[in-house]
């Protein structure tokens, strides 16, 4: 293989797709990326950036003839002529059946529920009452499709709370009293072979209702995570995926494991594999779909990331307050995304904590917490 002859198309220019194009492009693969964003985060690191919204039919065609293989940095876009294309022969993974499985989640729930993979107590929602009767208070609300980010899910405490119900298609979940949340990323490759990163927790702001702290590995016992990696397994060989996958997964106070929702693609719970891991989801993924043999997934150093969201009230023209301060806290690592703008919770970046001792990781992650913050000024600067 010469991968200077190789392209690579990304449905998306997001952080993900940054990520994605500079293992590539490490491997001297080209990489041609479709975004609706001039410059954007991961099109100013291809070679060519398509500039397209991601259900605009004739720029996604004109992406995908133009590589060897297609892939993506987000589910939500437009199946069906991806569907053709690999009708016609294109290579496209993970394949567009299984991106229509995933981008609505009630279909992931009827494939969990039709395979034995044990999951919350769920029901399409007609009648918000009737829902609470079958589920009981609280439960959770979620929107079918386009939901990310902790967008398009809302719990749902009493009958006083249907008046800030979500609008449009979207199903009820039974509240789950969980010890803690959990993630498995799995990579199976075009051949069917199938690698498991070390298992994660999960952190979320409660308030914005999106994941702040990853921990790897994950503290709980080896036959519990062993459980998850089985669980994880069995969801992608059903799915057949080709490429990297996401698992969420609940720990209840039971200890019992239930799936809770797949990611068709690299995912923010595996960003500490840079750092940590033999091999980066980055690179795994890349290597996945070109067919390339999977690499080693063993973690080498304890870790902890922290993302960056913007600030709660802060919208315009980013900057890193702390952003050399943190750099002086030992195994700290930044990146930041290049994201023009700044808005309340966005992902602006992550941070990267190695240390030998897991604790010692997850303190100075609380120190990175206080010190950095993603805000707005007029003239940009990384100095504090």
């Amino acid at each position: 293989m010469n991968p200077k002859n190789f392209k690579i198309g990304i449905i998306g220019g997001g952080q993900l797709g940054k990520m994605l194009t500079r293992e590539a492009k490490q491997m001297d693969f080209k990489v041609v990326a479709l975004d609706p964003t001039p410059g954007s985060p991961g099109g100013s690191m291809a070679d060519e950036q398509i500039i397209g919204d991601f259900y605009d039919r004739e720029k996604i065609i004109e992406l995908v003839k133009k590589c060897d293989v297609t892939t993506i940095e987000i589910e939500h876009i437009d199946t069906e002529v991806l569907t053709e294309l690999e009708k016609e022969g294109h290579k496209i993974y993970p394949s567009p059946s299984i991106l229509e499985i995933i981008k609505d989640k009630s279909l992931q729930k009827e494939m969990m529920v039709g395979n034995n993979i044990p999951t919350s107590r769920w029901e399409m929602i007609s009648d918000l009452r009737e829902t609470g009767k079958k589920l009981g208070f609280p439960f959770i609300q979620k929107s079918c499709r386009g939901g990310y980010d902790g967008r398009g899910v809302f719990l749902i405490r009493n009958e006083e709370d249907f008046e800030n119900a979500l609008k449009g298609e979207s199903f009820g979940e039974k509240y789950i009293d969980f010890k803690k949340e959990l993630a498995v990323l799995v990579a199976r490759g075009i051949d069917g072979k199938l690698k498991c990163f070390p298992l994660v927790e999960m952190v979320f702001d409660e308030g914005a209702n999106i994941c702040d702290t990853v921990i790897a590995p994950a503290r709980i016992d080896s036959n519990t995570a062993d459980k998850a990696r089985n669980m994880a397994i069995k969801c992608i060989e059903v799915l057949g995926g080709v490429g990297v996958f996401a698992v969420e997964m609940f720990l209840t106070e039971d200890d019992e494991i239930l799936v809770n929702e797949i990611a068709p693609r690299v995912h923010n719970s595996g960003h500490f594999t840079i750092e940590a891991c033999m091999t980066s989801q980055f690179q795994q993924h890349v290597r996945a779909i070109c067919g390339l043999p999977l690499g080693e997934t063993e973690a080498m150093i304890p870790s902890v990331v922290v993302n960056i969201l913007g600030e709660e009230d802060e919208k315009g023209t980013p900057y890193y307050e702390g952003f050399k301060e943190a750099l002086e806290i030992p195994g700290v690592n930044i990146h930041i995304y290049g994201k023009d703008i700044v808005k309340p919770y966005r992902k602006m970046g992550h941070v990267t904590i190695t240390d030998r001792d897991i604790e010692k990781a997850i303190s100075k992650s609380k120190k990175v917490k206080r010190i950095l913050k993603a805000i707005a000024k007029e003239e940009n600067s990384y100095e504090k």
